[in-house]
């Protein structure tokens, strides 16, 4: 039986993660993948065996391929992802879905008129510790949730040296949409009123034009509240990349979550001591694991067996709102109320 053909947009670190696991999924193949930077297109082509491409329109002609990842820079999403919906593909868009409501709508409508697939990798949701709280909070373990806490952040390493596409982003867009998604996952409940503060000092000053922190209150139609700071200038030496932490408070108990630095193994050597990832993305006897993973293996299944994915196009729509209105916060000075 005919394998079904899937395809990468973007071959960066997270597109070529895309790439490893369609190429190593059975059932189904690397049909092909595409990057304007041709070296690394035909980097990762060569590394998994398949077709590479500069214009992601000669990939999405291939008829053997049926879905794609589109996995380029935060604002390269939308028009890419209307493109693959048009042509007939199934689609796998990073988060976020796109930087204005406008254009989560018109991908939206796009895969709707074509009858196929579309879902955002907020991979949070397959997260072990998250689900678990998840879990909790659906059985009533902790009550009815009261307040939540969530700070995603970054190494200043990821706007200065990972990113050559920062000044055209910010963290609220680049991890903030994960935070926005999972508070929103966890308390089953949308945003009404949002009000935000940011700062943009310290990358300003070192040439990268963008903002250093965001700290937003978010207020749900339940009346429960969620803090979300975001920032990615923590200094290099923090021995994660990523700071994550949460906390759940509800009105019988209370849930703690450490996504980043929970030692579950530490390592230290002559020159560094870090925690790595065990949780995210390890590869494990050369296998890609984690639950970064698990989320691009659901959008598979869902391909192949005609299932709803767990996170849609309206889940991405609704967390662009969310980050739309705590811009105009932040630049306005007051709250925002959302639709």
């Amino acid at each position: 039986m005919e394998k079904v053909g899937f395809g990468v947009i973007g071959t960066g670190q997270w597109g070529e993660m895309h790439a490893r696991i369609y190429a190593s999924t059975e059932g189904i193949t690397l049909a092909g993948v595409a990057d304007q930077v041709e070296q690394r297109a035909e980097s990762v082509a060569r590394a998994y065996g398949t077709m590479h491409y500069t214009d992601y329109r000669a990939l999405l002609a291939d008829d053997l391929i049926k879905a794609v990842s589109v996995v380029t820079p935060d604002f390269a999403h939308a028009d890419i992802a209307v493109a693959a919906a048009e042509a007939g593909k199934h689609v796998l868009v990073e988060k976020p879905l796109a930087m204005t409501v406008e254009d989560c709508r018109r991908i939206m409508e796009a895969a709707e008129r074509s009858g196929v697939k579309l879902m955002v990798d907020f991979h949070n949701r397959w997260s072990p510790p998250f689900y678990r709280a998840w879990e909790a909070i659906r059985r009533g373990q902790i009550g009815e949730p009261q307040h939540v806490y969530y700070r995603l952040s970054d190494r200043i390493y990821v706007p200065t040296e990972m990113l050559s596409w920062a000044a055209k982003s910010t963290v609220a867009w680049f991890i903030g949409t994960h935070s926005i998604d999972t508070v929103r996952w966890l308390l089953d409940d949308e945003v009404r009123r949002v009000y935000a503060v940011s700062r943009s000092r310290v990358l300003k000053e070192m040439g990268v034009d963008t903002t250093d922190f965001y700290q937003a209150t978010l207020e749900f139609k339940s009346g429960a509240t969620a803090v979300v700071e975001n920032s990615w200038i923590l200094p290099n030496t923090t021995p994660n990349i990523i700071d994550l932490k949460c906390e759940i408070v509800g009105s019988k108990g209370a849930l703690y979550v450490d996504g980043s630095h929970h030692r579950t193994l530490e390592k230290y050597t002559e020159t560094e001591a870090s925690y790595p990832d065990v949780l995210v993305m390890p590869a494990i006897y050369g296998e890609q694991k984690g639950f970064a993973a698990e989320s691009i293996r659901h959008f598979i299944d869902c391909v192949l067996h005609d299932r709803e994915p767990r996170v849609t196009g309206r889940d991405g729509l609704e967390v662009t709102k969310v980050v739309q209105a705590i811009e105009e916060s932040v630049r306005t000075g007051n709250a925002v109320e959302l639709e």
